[in-house]
């Protein structure tokens, strides 16, 4: 299994984690010029973007931990896009979690970071 693949079938178990949870997923890998978003999903009455983490193991860290300033800018750029083409405006109420893969344990952090310009 290639890189690619390995990161779908992530994607694809925290999105049916997700779905346990109350979420009704959207759409996977929304791509943007410059970045992309693993999950936007709708819970409640809050668009979700959902970025998707995953490690095998803690010796390359915490998958928590890798979604830093500069990926959260890029999602938050990605999220602003979406919005744009889907005709949402910036008043949807939206929120940005985490969902970490560890093995096939997902852990999900809501509200993770709030959007950066």
């Amino acid at each position: 299994m290639n890189k690619r693949e390995v990161g779908a079938s992530h994607e694809k178990l925290a999105g049916a984690y997700l779905e346990t949870q109350g979420y009704l997923i959207l759409e996977y890998n929304f791509r943007s010029r410059r970045s992309e978003i693993d999950i936007v999903a709708r819970d409640g009455e809050y668009l979700v973007f959902v970025e998707v983490k995953y490690r095998a193991d803690e010796r390359n860290g915490d998958p928590l931990e890798a979604v830093d300033v500069r990926k959260q800018k890029r999602i938050c750029q990605a999220a602003r896009y979406y919005l744009m083409i889907h005709h949402l405006n910036m008043d949807t109420p939206c929120r940005f979690d985490v969902a970490a893969v560890r093995g096939q344990k997902v852990e999900l952090v809501k509200n993770a970071f709030y959007y950066i310009e």
